[in-house]
C-alpha cells in the first residue's frame, strides 16, 4: 500500500540529533529518510519547517521567517515542505519584512503548508499576530499544521498548545484548513471533538510514541496505552479527516506504521495512510506526478 508521510523532521535541531542517535536508532539524514521511504513504500513526505540559531535553543525566538528544512543544502524531490512561522518576529519594524519573505516563500511549488508551533512559542493560535498568516493560507489555499499537545521542550507552555484552542480559531478562520498535530496528546478526547465539530479541521497520528523497537513494544502491548488512542479516534468517527505522519526521525518509519496499522481499522487504512492527504494537501497531486 502506498504512504505519505505527512509529519517528519529534516532541519539541523540539535534535539532531533540526539533522539535519532540515542533513541529512535535512525540515520538522520535525506539519505537515511530516503532509505526509510523506500523500504515502506513511502512514496512523498512532507516536512515541517524549523530552525535554531545556535545549538539547543529551539524553540529559538531568533529564528528568521519562514522557518524551512535546514539540515542539507536543498529540499530533497521526495519531500514537501510546510514552512514554519516564527511569532516573536511578526511584529515592529521587521514584521512586513518577515511577511514578505514568509509570502515568496509559500509560492515556491514544494511548499505543501503553514507550520505553527503553539505551545513552543508563546502564542495562543487565535491571537492576532497570526491573522496575517492565515490571510496567505487563504490566498494560496493552504492548510495551517499546527503542533498541539505535549511539547519536546521543557520551555513550551501546555495552555497555549491545548487542541481545544484550535476551536476558538477554526471558527474565526472557516476558510481555511487546519491539522491538529499529535491529537493533541495526552488531550486526544479534546483534539477528537475539535475534529468532529469543525468542518475546517483534521488531525494527524504524528508522534505518539518515540524510540526504537523495545520502546514500541512496550507500549503496543499495554492495552491502556493503545485504548488512550482508540477511544478518541472511536469518538471522533472521522477517518477521512485523520492522517499518517511518523514525526521521524523521532521513531523508525516501519515501527511507527506497524503502530497506526494497529490503532486505525483495517477498511480505513488506504484512506489514513495515503489518500487523505490530498484533500488536505493541495499541492500534492503535482508533486508526485513529477517524481
Amino acid at each position: 500500500m502506498p504512504i505519505i508521510d505527512i509529519h517528519i523532521h529534516l532541519s539541523d535541531i540539535d534535539s532531533f540529533h540526539h533522539t535519532a542517535m540515542e533513541l529512535a536508532k535512525v540515520d538522520y539524514t535525506a539519505a537515511g529518510l530516503k532509505a526509510e521511504f523506500d523500504k515502506n513504500d513511502v512514496f512523498l513526505g512532507i516536512g515541517m519547517g524549523v530552525t535554531e540559531q545556535t545549538k539547543g535553543a529551539f524553540p529559538d525566538s531568533n529564528s528568521p521567517n519562514p522557518m524551512g528544512l535546514d539540515l542539507e543544502d536543498s529540499v530533497p524531490p521526495f519531500l514537501m515542505e510546510c514552512v514554519g512561522i516564527n511569532p516573536n518576529r511578526l511584529t515592529g519594524k521587521q514584521a512586513q519584512q518577515e511577511f514578505d519573505r514568509i509570502e515568496t516563500r509559500l509560492q515556491a511549488p514544494e511548499v505543501a503548508g503553514i507550520k505553527l508551533y503553539a505551545g513552543y512559542y508563546h502564542h495562543y493560535v487565535y491571537d492576532p499576530i497570526y491573522t496575517p498568516v492565515y490571510e496567505l493560507a487563504a490566498k494560496y489555499d493552504m492548510p495551517v499544521v499546527i503542533h498541539t499537545g505535549d511539547t519536546y521542550s521543557m520551555n513550551g507552555l501546555l495552555k497555549y498548545s491545548h487542541p481545544l484552542t484550535v476551536d476558538e480559531l477554526a471558527y474565526q478562520q472557516r476558510g481555511v484548513n487546519f491539522m491538529i498535530c499529535h491529537l493533541g496528546d495526552p488531550w486526544v478526547m479534546d483534539a477528537a471533538e475539535v475534529v468532529a465539530k469543525n468542518p475546517n479541521v483534521y488531525a494527524d497520528l504524528s508522534g505518539l510514541v518515540v524510540g526504537d523497537r523495545p520502546h514500541f513494544e512496550r507500549f503496543m502491548n499495554e492495552p491502556l496505552f493503545m485504548d488512550h488512542f482508540r477511544r478518541a479516534l472511536v469518538y471522533s468517527d472521522h477517518y477521512e479527516k485523520m492522517l499518517f505522519g511518523t514525526d521521524w526521525p523521532l521513531a523508525p518509519i516501519d515501527l511507527y506504521a506497524e503502530f497506526v496499522r494497529r490503532l486505525v481499522p483495517e477498511q480505513h487504512h488506504e484512506k489514513v495512510f495515503y489518500q487523505n492527504a490530498f484533500g488536505l494537501f493541495p499541492r500534492i497531486q503535482r508533486r508526485i506526478a513529477e517524481l
